[in-house]
């Protein structure tokens, strides 16, 4: 499926086209004024304490280039007005949350391993075989939009998990060509970028959306913020259960391993690695499709060779902590090999780990590839040449990457 087949859908056009008509009504857009989205968290749960955590800062900077670069929509406008509210609505219960379980303070996190690559480089698959274990930990995705519910009962985690789907459901009606790039469901594990989004720092913002001055800005800031909250929310997953492994993942840890390593020094790191010419283009697929939800103005080319230069940038920054830490505290695995011997990369893993694989979780895993087998939601297709990247460019760019972790840089 070509980037022409992604086009933005006519629900989504109607929609839009409405709130053109509307604004030009007079109707004024969603407020995305900090104090307003505040106070609209606040009214929906009748709650007032956010926590210690000093997120105004990052909010203010997105919140800016929301409104000076995203060129968002109508539909776009209101989609962003109701995550960053939800995502106030999630700090404001989950301190109540805490406030009642002060044990929750205590709870360890020990020794969390974390998989970390360039995006595409099937972190995905391996987070998903190694959430097949019973032993192993991963955050929901329902677990993470709706964190203070995880804890209630059988019924409440299944209402939750309903109202999660009926979220996601909405999701893939504004972006149907996503499910095809990357599967989510409720019960799938989720990426560490939508927990540290809860104090606004994470990548997920600038892929959503084009907001260059905030990813500019997040780039350049100390992550322990990001981190401590990320550490919260595994204490919060983890209260009054049987401490597991626990197992993330998310292409974003690659901007700021020094955080990470200074919240977790104890943490092992799997990092994947895969073909730059063919990790550049199926990204730029992924972010065009979802800002073409919320924008009518996505220029394909500008977004690939933004993300290019950034995730070099990135790459190199995490290189240079990398190189500073304990080598056994890092175990490399190739793309490839988790697309041929998936099973054989995971048991490598657990080697690596010093865990022991039990039968019925080598069965669970096989179960799983059975379940989602490749280009299950159909084929996504992509090139260097569709998003304006040049081959020979972007050998130059990511040269000392490919020499280091012997990856072959031919074009397929």
């Amino acid at each position: 499926m070509f980037l022409t087949d992604f086009g933005i859908p006519a629900t989504v056009r109607t929609l839009n086209a409405g709130g053109a008509v509307l604004k030009k009504c007079g109707l004024v857009a969603p407020d995305l004024s900090s104090k307003k989205l505040e106070y609209l968290a606040k009214k929906r749960t009748g709650l007032s304490n956010f926590g210690d955590w000093a997120f105004q800062r990052p909010l203010e900077k997105l919140i800016k280039a929301y409104e000076q670069e995203a060129n968002l929509t109508m539909l776009g406008r209101i989609t962003v007005h109701e995550l960053i509210v939800n995502i106030l609505i999630n700090l404001l219960l989950l301190e109540e949350k805490r406030r009642y379980q002060p044990s929750t303070e205590t709870e360890p996190i020990t020794s969390p391993v974390f998989i970390i690559g360039l995006p595409r480089t099937g972190t995905t698959l391996l987070h998903g075989l190694m959430g097949q274990d019973t032993k192993v930990r991963v955050p929901q995705t329902w677990e993470v939009m709706f964190p203070a519910n995880c804890s209630g009962s059988a019924e409440e985690s299944s209402k939750t998990q309903d109202r999660t789907r009926n979220r996601l459901n909405w999701a893939n009606r504004l972006a149907p060509g996503f499910k095809r790039i990357h599967s989510i469901a409720p019960e799938l594990p989720q990426e560490c970028i939508v927990i540290t989004a809860h104090v606004f720092l994470s990548t997920q913002f600038h892929t959503a959306c084009n907001v260059p001055s905030y990813q500019d800005w997040f780039e350049q800031e100390p992550q322990e913020l990001a981190y401590e909250f990320h550490y919260r929310l595994l204490q919060h997953l983890q209260i009054g259960r049987t401490p597991q492994h626990w197992v993330l993942k998310a292409p974003g840890h690659l901007f700021a391993l020094d955080a990470l390593l200074k919240r977790y020094p104890d943490a092992r790191i799997i990092q994947t690695h895969r073909n730059p010419l063919q990790v550049m283009p199926s990204m730029a697929s992924h972010a065009t499709v979802l800002r073409r939800a919320l924008s009518n103005q996505v220029n394909p080319k500008e977004v690939a060779h933004d993300w290019a230069m950034r995730w070099n940038l990135a790459l190199e920054k995490f290189l240079e902590v990398r190189d500073r830490s304990p080598s056994d505290q890092f175990l490399d695995v190739h793309y490839d090999d988790i697309e041929r011997e998936p099973l054989e990369t995971i048991y490598r893993i657990y080697d690596f780990l010093g865990w022991k694989i039990e039968d019925r979780t080598s069965q669970a895993m096989k179960t799983f590839l059975a379940s989602n087998p490749k280009n299950k939601h159909g084929v996504h297709r992509y090139s260097l040449g569709q998003y304006g990247l040049n081959p020979i460019k972007e050998r130059k760019r990511f040269l000392a990457y490919c020499k280091r972790f012997s990856i072959s840089t031919t074009e397929k």
